[in-house]
């Protein structure tokens, strides 16, 4: 009768301890060493994984595991939305601002006045640009509805995860069926992925550098929804790899030509010569998700190269 190689009748000598017939001290010696921290597996051993000399394997296991996973799930190409976290659907917004009314309305200390007045109008501005959350949900579903059928993951949107205009593109994509990537990023702060993620698409990164990077991986295209400073990082971190030619080209679209050209006199740097003329021309703008949507199109067909 044969038996399994993985099961043996008799136990190899490592599998003995040694007899406290022996010494009578084996069993704690035995048990001191198995509990040192230095016995634990390098890749069980948290401690060591965050030591600065293992930071080159932790940047390319922070790159290595979503990568994988994005291979199985047949992403090849990527829609990146970049947008403000604080830009919220009108109905969130609408009861922020009512709730500061009746603050102001009821308040009696004179010196919070000037402070809850300020919380005010910016909560009114909020609002107004609540129309930019209707419009990144809108461009989610166009995205999402480009594929061939809820599997069909060859042309995919990607968001940073988290609340605002993300969520709205994601949202977009899930009102449609469409599975959408989310890649968020471990904060000092606990946060949550917004809720129209699919699950499996979902990623969290260590290294801002390494979500950068996957932002760009497969990107065709990138659209730019009003933001702070997390979307002027990233987007133009992007323009800079492509007026350095470390990226192919790619369509990059602002969306809501009159608050980008509020916050970025372009024309400026160009004028001021620290820019090439021709740099104004890989950027455009759109004031709708169907116009930024048709941008797109019409960037990889002019191109040789149609994204659908």
């Amino acid at each position: 009768m044969k038996t399994s190689p993985s099961k043996r009748e008799k136990k190899l000598p490592c599998q003995n301890k040694k007899s406290t017939l022996d010494d009578p001290k084996a069993d704690e010696r035995i048990h001191t060493i198995m509990t040192s921290p230095n016995y634990i597996p390098a890749d069980e051993d948290s401690d060591f994984l965050r030591k600065d000399e293992v930071r080159g394997i932790r940047l390319e296991v922070d790159y290595l595991k979503p990568e994988l996973l994005m291979r199985e799930y047949g992403i090849e190409h990527t829609i990146v939305i970049y947008g403000s976290t604080r830009i919220v659907e009108a109905s969130e917004a609408k009861r922020k601002v009512e709730s500061l009314e009746k603050e102001v309305k009821e308040s009696n200390d004179p010196s919070l006045d000037p402070t809850l007045e300020r919380e005010l109008r910016i909560a009114k501005r909020i609002l107004d640009k609540s129309i930019y959350y209707d419009m990144a949900r809108t461009f989610g579903s166009l995205v999402g509805r480009s594929g061939k059928g809820p599997d069909d993951a060859r042309v995919t949107l990607v968001t940073g995860g988290g609340p605002g205009i993300m969520e709205a593109a994601n949202r977009g994509a899930f009102d449609v069926g469409a599975r959408s990537i989310g890649l968020n990023i471990t904060l000092p702060h606990e946060q949550y992925p917004n809720p129209y993620i699919t699950p499996e698409l979902c990623f969290q990164f260590h290294y801002f550098a390494i979500r950068k990077l996957h932002f760009l991986r497969r990107a065709k295209a990138l659209v730019i929804f009003p933001g702070g400073f997390g979307t002027f990082d990233e987007s133009f971190g992007a323009v800079t790899l492509m007026e350095t030619k470390k990226i192919d080209p790619i369509p990059i679209i602002f969306v809501g030509e009159a608050y980008w050209r509020k916050m970025l006199d372009v024309e400026m740097f160009a004028e001021e010569g620290v820019i090439d003329i021709e740099n104004l021309n890989m950027f455009k703008f759109a004031e709708s998700a169907e116009e930024a949507w048709e941008i797109i199109l019409q960037w990889h067909t002019d191109n040789g190269k149609p994204l659908v």
